[in-house]
């Protein structure tokens, strides 16, 4: 907090126990105004102006101090001005001062509270964002709420000075106009009490919510307008048809069918989508002999005199094709028919909000969950219709090792693959156009995985912008721009790994005015434009991990089907994420570089796993683990591993965010020895030590020294 901040705050507060100090709160009592009530009306007839600009810059300054007495200053009003010149004045004064304390509580406290409580108001300032008018409007007509709270609690947001300011004259006029008519009858009132009846504060809360109300009946105008265009059926087939059998199809399926609904499953292609088929499986099942081989020229590390490593790339492929073979059956046809789902395959198009067409026949339901996934993004690049380009989708076809493999792109796919590839005989070269590898990730941990990726004889190339393919001297040529040069770079197969397009064509979204984009746009409860249609999954974002998915379904399921009872947002803030590199990276929460973007203070504990005596024994490869905590608390904010299974280790600490523990938890939880478990236990350690409170430690050393001395008498 700067000094001008702590001035402002100290001159406030002096002024505020100055007027309880001074007992000047006795003159913003009722008894008080009706007793002198004569002789301040003498006053302001012989001065009027003079009284009239005296009420109110005391009026500003009480509402901008946040002192009590708004009620019967605003009776003053009225009993000494009159209805007109005391709404007058009273309104302007009440909402210049209520401003003057909402920008004084910005000024001082929201810096140190955005920099402290960042994360959890980062939701608030969204909502205040689209409907802070809405709610400060509501707020301004109850007069059950205290105004002074409000005016300091939304000041903390991100609300604009000139909303608070109109919202606030029009909110609070209402309450103005009864209380200074009450003052027009000053004799009558005994108790400020006698101002407002049961029936007029309920009248007032029935008007504070009528924004509210105003804003439900708006959108529900709105959405029966883009239905009226539907015929809505009398009675529903089923109650739930969910479009796509990847990750957050079947998981969405599973969990209606699990509640007896009846619930139908539509697939055009491959039961279990993406991660079956081309994406986690396939991968981690090539990661994994990639590893072999990359140990296996390591033996002599271990004292064991290996043969030369040679890779059979052909049996390789097969053993990718087994692990899917072998994983299918989770994901079939046969297993979701015997949980109760009914399984289609074949195209399906929705045809109304509730109906979907699948192959000439039309299916009802109340609810329609969009899992349809995504697919790899394909550049628009001049060239590459003349190669056979390979995608994390194609790239499982192969059966002869390429010789040159360039890989475009800079993310966990392009360097999981290239890593692997490496690692099996293939020269391969990683061109970015970012700056450094895995942007989502801070620069040491990037620079961690580049440092890795060079060991396997990866050529890193960041900062180069794909331009072209072409053909030199009968090879194949990818043309870059780095540095305002070009560069070139030659291959015998091209990777394109650059990211994923979600998958909409076709579902007949457009004449159902849905949004659609990047990603398929769903609200916090995952519902499109029609509450009855949901999306979840890669098609939705904003993360594209199996977990996720399985995450969204599970509120996609439940929204869909007792949305009319009850609906769950649902919560990003616990997903992990991980990039199966060696050595892993694994992150869960913020990391340095989202919480400097987002004006998040922090602390980082860091803990080298060099010197954990099962890597050590294991001969792994060094990483770390930093933890981001709050300030002076034992409050989690984020965790990054780099290390072996880091994967693993991560699970410990997405535990203890999801369910609010902190690290003196898990110091205080025993972990098996030698394991790479231990990790956490030591970063929670180098945490706990770091805030050991110095004068505690320095009188315990005072202590054990007296304690050292035998002051027996002999």
């Amino acid at each position: 907090m700067t000094a001008l901040r702590v001035s402002i705050a100290v001159a406030l507060v002096a002024a505020v126990i100055a007027f309880f100090a001074l007992g000047l709160g006795q003159y913003l009592d009722l008894a008080y105004l009706k007793s002198r009530h004569a002789e301040l009306a003498a006053v302001v007839g012989a001065h009027e102006l003079l009284a009239s600009t005296l009420f109110f810059v005391a009026y500003v300054a009480m509402a901008a101090l946040s002192l009590p007495g708004a009620a019967v200053m605003t009776l003053a009003g009225g009993a000494l001005f009159g209805v007109a010149q005391g709404v007058l004045l009273v309104s302007f004064a009440s909402s210049i001062g209520a401003t003057l304390a909402f920008l004084a509580a910005r000024f001082v406290l929201r810096d140190w509270v955005q920099r402290r409580y960042g994360q959890r108001l980062a939701a608030i300032d969204r909502g205040v964002n689209r409907d802070g008018a809405f709610y400060l409007f509501s707020l301004r007509l109850v007069p059950v709420f205290p105004f002074f709270i409000i005016n300091l609690l939304m000041g903390l947001t991100a609300l604009r000075a000139t909303t608070f300011y109109w919202v606030s004259q029009l909110g609070m006029l209402p309450g103005t106009l009864v209380y200074v008519y009450a003052g027009t009858r000053l004799a009558a009132i005994q108790r400020l009490g006698d101002v407002l009846s049961p029936g007029l504060i309920v009248a007032f809360v029935l008007l504070g919510l009528f924004p509210l109300i105003a804003r439900w009946v708006v959108a529900w105008l709105q959405r029966r307008r883009r239905e009226r265009a539907f015929a809505k059926p009398r009675r529903f087939d089923r109650n739930l048809i969910v479009i796509g059998a990847g990750s957050a199809g079947l998981v969405t399926a599973y969990i209606a069918a699990t509640v007896r609904a009846r619930v139908t499953l539509i697939e055009r292609h491959r039961m279990g989508g993406d991660c079956l088929n081309y994406g986690c499986v396939p991968s981690k099942t090539l990661i994994r002999s990639a590893r072999v081989a990359a140990l296996m020229r390591r033996g002599t590390d271990f004292g064991v005199q290996a043969e030369q490593v040679r890779v059979d790339f052909a049996a390789v492929m097969a053993r990718v094709r087994e692990a899917i073979a072998r994983i299918a059956p989770h994901d079939s046809i046969e297993r979701y028919t015997s949980l109760g789902v009914e399984v289609i395959e074949g195209e399906a198009r929705l045809t109304s909000p509730w109906s979907v067409a699948v192959d000439g026949r039309e299916l009802t339901a109340r609810g329609i969950v969009i899992a349809t996934g995504a697919r790899p993004r394909i550049l628009d690049l001049p060239g590459l219709d003349t190669v056979a380009y390979l995608t994390s989708d194609t790239v499982w076809n192969l059966t002869e090792l390429p010789a040159r493999l360039v890989v475009l792109g800079g993310g966990p796919i392009a360097c999981e693959l290239g890593q692997a590839f490496a690692r099996f005989g293939s020269r391969v070269t990683i061109v970015q156009r970012a700056a450094q590898l895995l942007t989502r990730e801070d620069t040491d941990v990037s620079e961690r995985a580049r440092s890795a990726l060079g060991a396997d004889g990866v050529d890193v190339c960041t900062g180069h912008v794909a331009r072209a393919v072409t053909e030199r001297d009968g090879e194949s040529v990818l043309l870059c721009e780095h540095d305002g040069r070009e560069t070139a770079y030659a291959f015998d197969r091209l990777l394109i790994a650059v990211g994923r397009t979600p998958n909409t064509e076709g579902l007949g979204l457009e004449a159902l005015g849905i949004e659609t984009g990047r990603a398929l746009a769903v609200n916090e409860f995952l519902q499109t434009g029609h509450p009855s249609i949901l999306a979840c999954g890669d098609v939705a974002g904003p993360f594209r991990f199996t977990h996720a998915a399985a995450h969204q379904a599970w509120h996609a399921a439940v929204n869909a089907l007792f949305g009319g009872v009850r609906r769950f947002k649902v919560d990003y803030s616990v997903i992990p994420e991980v990039t199966y590199t060696e050595p892993e990276i694994a992150r869960v929460g913020l990391n340095e570089t989202r919480a400097a973007r987002d004006g998040i203070a922090y602390e980082v504990t860091h803990y080298d796993l060099d010197g954990l005596d099962r890597m050590i024994i294991d001969g792994a490869s060094s990483g770390f683990i930093k933890v981001l905590t709050r300030p002076g608390r034992d409050v989690i904010l984020g965790v990054t591993i780099v290390g072996d299974e880091a994967g693993e280790l991560i699970g410990e600490f997405v535990t203890a965010m999801r369910h609010g523990l902190g690290l003196n938890k898990i110091l205080g939880t025993i972990h098996a020895y030698p394991t790479r478990l231990e990790a956490n236990k030591y970063v929670a350690g180098e945490w706990k030590r770091a805030h050991a409170p110095a004068w505690i430690l320095a009188w315990l050393g005072r202590w054990h020294t007296w304690r050292r001395h035998d002051r027996r008498r002999s």
